[in-house]
């Protein structure tokens, strides 16, 4: 196979003009896709209503289109979903990557178009390997096969003729034969909707394979990591796949997971790569090898808006364009995008660590939030689900915050639960057992990661005194006013803390 990796060497640089035009003209770059998106639309229903045959500049497009959400998009989705067409977008619509949902819906559905997946998704793929290959010159990684640990997808039951699942099952779906090529396993087993069986299946399909590369989120790509050991006797996943040399992530932070992969993957030359891919589309790679900074890819067929955090909530919110943002500000993502997005508000957070070129973190999300494992939890499903548990349980909650329980080498990662009652449950394990289950009807994807208890285990739920979350807001100077106990944290430091302070005080009590 080695003419397979000389022949991918020369197809991938072919990319290399349009990358060095998109980091010496960003501005100009963004300007052009906004202006193509506006016109490839124009003739929509969308386009028709906001007059986009006539916006001819940024200026007017942000007068005339509002900045969006969800909710904003559920009726046009919904009709698309039904067979209805040229609505958000021309091209025919019959994918939908289905997401972690809103207030209102336990899951949501993007529009998937031929331009989102060829001219974004796929697009960025070609481009990480592009820049691995650029950094890692001596490379061998299309000698062998790329594991990919993708999601289900299945037939809309309301129009046979769509279909909406996990985006990398959308994506494995529609990827030309070249590309199928060179993955690994057979997309009969990487598109199963039934984990367990799907993981056992993976490793028996892939032990024997020459692996040089994985793509997955850590929960699930550590879950088949400990299958492959257990079929194998093995404890260092070099020694199974021994040409293994590159493993990309994305959708939640890599950082509390760094530790266990080294463990599991002892061959320190072995390289990590972030993406941020998401159901909206592909917006950042790392493109610098002793960096972790995402740069912003401008020309997959999205134009950006960056919205200062104090806007949000606005009915009318200031945008930023990529010309007058600033380093180290957060800022929340808005984009507009070949999918049929407009002016949409992603959910994320970011800061640019650079500009010219515009190379950024992640910082959060719009909203409180957990995704550790990839389950996506909102404080909407929260506040719902202690509702639900409280109502069943004869209970009455005085405050509550949540936080993940991280991955170690002996355990399963979960989310811990410090709840201050005002009239206790009559059972606390009964009150976990149903936030569990009212968690799991609330969101699709805390519903998939809890499946068996393969990546997450049952939530910890832990009663406090009364009066600890005061106590705690008072130590840490922060009583009264406007300052509020966080629901949801995705890490560990309010937790640690509010522990920490029971600890002590029990300490000093006992003496």
């Amino acid at each position: 196979m080695p003419i397979v990796n000389s022949l991918m060497n020369w197809y991938l640089k072919r990319r290399i003009p349009a990358i060095e035009q998109m980091l010496n003209h960003p501005l100009q770059v963004q300007q052009d896709q906004l202006i193509k998106l506006l016109r490839t639309a124009q003739t929509t229903e969308f386009g028709r209503k906001y007059e986009f045959k006539t916006i001819q500049n940024l200026e007017t497009f942000k007068e005339r289109v509002p900045v969006t959400n969800y909710d904003d998009f559920k009726h046009y989705i919904e009709r698309m979903m039904q067979g209805e067409q040229n609505i958000l977008w021309p091209s025919e619509v019959r994918w939908f990557a289905k997401s972690s949902g809103t207030t209102s819906a336990k899951s949501k559905f993007i529009p998937v178009t031929y331009e989102s997946l060829e001219e974004c998704h796929y697009q960025g793929g070609k481009d990480v390997l592009l820049h691995y290959m650029l950094n890692n010159p001596e490379t061998e990684i299309f000698n062998g096969k790329g594991l990919v640990l993708g999601g289900s997808h299945q037939i809309n039951q309301n129009n046979f003729e769509s279909y909406f699942g996990d985006l990398s099952a959308v994506m494995m779906q529609n990827m030309p034969f070249w590309a199928q090529y060179l993955r690994t396993p057979d997309l009969s087993i990487a598109i199963m909707d039934n984990w367990d069986e799907k993981i056992d299946l993976m490793a028996k399909a892939t032990v024997n394979e020459n692996v040089t590369n994985i793509s997955g989120v850590p929960t699930w790509t550590i879950v088949l990591i400990e299958k492959l050991f257990e079929l194998t006797g093995k404890n260092n996943l070099s020694d199974i796949w021994p040409n293994l040399e590159l493993y990309i992530h994305g959708g939640v932070s890599f950082t509390p997971y760094r530790k266990r992969f080294k463990q599991l993957i002892k061959n320190t030359s072995v390289n990590y790569l972030e993406t941020y891919n998401a159901s909206e589309g592909f917006l950042g790679l790392e493109d610098q090898p002793f960096s972790e900074d995402l740069l912003l890819m401008l020309d997959y067929g999205i134009y950006y808006e960056f919205m200062p955090m104090s806007e949000y909530g606005k009915t009318h919110p200031k945008t930023y364009s990529l010309s007058e943002v600033k380093v180290n500000e957060n800022y929340a993502l808005i984009i507009s995008t070949n999918a049929g997005l407009w002016r949409y508000i992603i959910g994320d957070t970011i800061k640019f660590s650079s500009v010219y070129p515009f190379r950024f973190k992640i910082t959060g999300r719009t909203k409180h939030f957990i995704n550790a494992f990839g389950e996506e939890l909102v404080i909407e499903n929260a506040d719902q689900a202690i509702k639900e548990a409280c109502a069943q349980t004869n209970a009455l909650i005085t405050d509550y915050t949540a936080a993940p329980i991280y991955f170690t080498e002996s355990t399963k990662g979960g989310h811990e639960w410090l709840i201050e009652f005002e009239q206790e449950p009559t059972n606390l394990a009964y009150f976990s057992e149903v936030l569990d289950k009212a968690l799991k009807q609330q969101n699709s994807d805390y519903e998939a990661k809890r499946f068996k208890n393969m990546a997450m285990l049952e939530p910890t739920v832990k009663a406090l005194p009364k009066g600890s979350f005061h106590q705690w807001l008072k130590v840490r100077g922060k009583l009264g006013g406007q300052h509020k106990v966080p629901r949801l944290s995705n890490h560990r430091d309010y937790v640690e803390e509010i522990l920490n302070l029971q600890l002590t005080q029990q300490k000093s009590l006992a003496q």
